[in-house]
């Protein structure tokens, strides 16, 4: 899919995406039905195994422009396979922050709990992270933030690599982001399986965010939410935002009676783990330069799994309601 309606003044960067791909990519069309690690095998002659595992885990290949980490992934003739040219990159190391993806307009991120996404004076971020990795490898950019997790919430992010990619971001997230989820512990056995909420978020002189069922002259919010596993004292959710306020999901949470586990700000007092229990599981994005579909997600922290003994829960697919 690709944005040439939307995006007006990147339209020239789109025009020229055949170009932009051949160096980027090399293109294997499928002849007959087989699974993706064996047409690899076939087609990259005398790649190992292990290399093509290395690959698909860098998130390299794609399949009819779609990513896909799945080596036993069914093939079928006619499809277009797309191999990455460059190497994934492996050379940021730091606690907070692990790199999933990288390419020169964007690079996609892990964050771990305990970091900024973005920085105040005096404060070490996300941001200053890649930034100082941009400077080590000699890279001419800078790390542009489109959007923020807070402090304590681990998962995934994007940031721009330039500010015309900042830009176009900014102008079309709702268009281009179109998948962003969470999990969540929250307190409480919760008994009903999923819902909705729906109110009006404000933030005071104090820094705190508070919900009003009726317009308060603050921003709508939309929460939906959907019970994954139980026990006695807590309840795993996966969590779906359509509008992205600060601190929503944990404000929400608090306004259903189920605030999240760990908040210090918004929660009951109850911290099973030592950490905020609210993770960014999943980010679907169209490429804001080539239009390619990008799929990312992580597995459920184990510490969130732990709390939960009866039963390993599988990483969420069905769509919250």
């Amino acid at each position: 899919m690709f944005f040439t309606c939307h995006f007006t003044k990147n339209n020239m960067s789109i025009l020229s995406n055949a170009e932009y791909a051949a160096k980027k990519y090399f293109e294997l069309t499928v002849h007959e039905d087989c699974t993706l690690m064996d047409f690899l095998l076939k087609e990259m002659h005398g790649v190992s195994r292990n290399r093509v595992k290395d690959l698909l885990h860098g998130h390299a290949v794609s399949v009819d422009k779609k990513l896909t980490t799945q080596y036993d992934a069914e093939l079928h003739a006619g499809q277009t396979v797309r191999v990455s040219r460059h190497k994934r990159s492996t050379e940021l190391v730091n606690k907070y922050v692990k790199i999933v993806y990288e390419d020169k307009s964007l690079v996609v991120i892990e964050k771990s709990a305990g970091i900024l996404s973005m920085g105040v004076p005096g404060q070490y971020c996300v941001k200053d992270v890649l930034d100082e990795y941009f400077r080590r490898r000699h890279f001419k950019c800078t790390a542009h933030v489109v959007h923020r997790l807070d402090r304590d919430t681990s998962g995934l992010m994007l940031y721009a690599k330039n500010l015309e990619v900042k830009d176009t971001l900014e102008q079309a997230w709702h268009e281009i982001v179109f998948d962003r989820r969470y999990v969540a512990v929250v307190s409480g056995k919760m008994e009903r399986e999923g819902g909705t909420v729906h109110s009006w978020l404000k933030e005071s002189k104090s820094y705190v965010t508070y919900s009003s069922p009726t317009d308060n002259g603050g921003k709508e919010a939309t929460t939906y939410f959907r019970r994954i596993d139980t026990s006695d004292n807590y309840s795993l959710l996966e969590l779906r935002l359509e509008t992205g306020r600060k601190n929503q999901i944990r404000v929400h949470m608090k306004d259903i009676g189920h605030p999240v586990a760990g908040d210090e700000k918004y929660g009951d007092g109850h911290d099973p783990i030592g950490r905020l229990c609210l993770h960014a599981y999943r980010l679907f994005f169209y490429h804001p330069v080539t239009g390619v579909r990008m799929e990312f997600e992580t597995p459920i922290p184990q510490a969130f799994l732990r709390i939960f003994k009866s039963r390993k829960p599988t990483k969420p697919e069905e769509e919250a309601e």
